[in-house]
């Protein structure tokens, strides 16, 4: 913008008009003096506020191993997000409600976490049991005696089968 009023012809009456509201129009979102200062100032705060606090979770988060204990020795597991304890301990977190313990069967006790489902009682994928098989394939019928040696004498040959020259041509094949 600044060349054009160095021009050697000069610039007309509409086009300074023009210049002049282009130059203000670029000053529009700026600001100036103690705005500009309060502006600068607060994204400062906002800066340190967020970085410290992705700092900080960033460090939380990677250090947080599971609560439990399994014979005086603490679980070296990551914890799951959010909670206090790993896959394997969450159930001896008594404010949770996503997880509950697997029944197993009778034979063989589980206490594998397993995800609370739609199913009263959740089990794992050992002890899950199936629905009734709703397909029930056909058995085959047997066939008695008497039918499979039927006598020959009801079938007819091959050469009966054949048109005869005396049967019209429609009946022929």
């Amino acid at each position: 913008g600044s060349s054009l009023l160095t021009g050697p012809e000069g610039l007309m009456a509409k086009e300074r008009e023009n210049l002049k509201r282009l130059k203000c129009l670029r000053r529009y979102r700026q600001r100036y003096g103690v705005e500009a200062l309060l502006h600068r100032q607060l994204k400062e705060r906002r800066m340190l506020a967020t970085d410290g606090a992705a700092q900080q979770a960033h460090t939380t988060r990677s250090s947080q191993r599971c609560l439990a204990f399994v014979d005086d020795v603490r679980c070296s597991n990551q914890s799951l997000p959010m909670t206090r304890h790993c896959l394997t301990h969450i159930c001896q977190d008594a404010n949770q409600a996503l997880f509950k313990p697997c029944q197993g069967s009778e034979e063989v006790p589980c206490n594998k976490p397993v995800p609370v489902s739609l199913s009263e009682d959740p089990c794992c994928p050992l002890h899950l049991r199936l629905p009734p098989q709703m397909y029930v394939p056909e058995q085959v019928l047997a066939v008695p005696e008497e039918l499979e040696a039927a006598p020959t004498d009801l079938y007819l040959s091959a050469a009966e089968l054949q048109p005869t020259e005396s049967l019209p041509l429609e009946f022929s094949d």
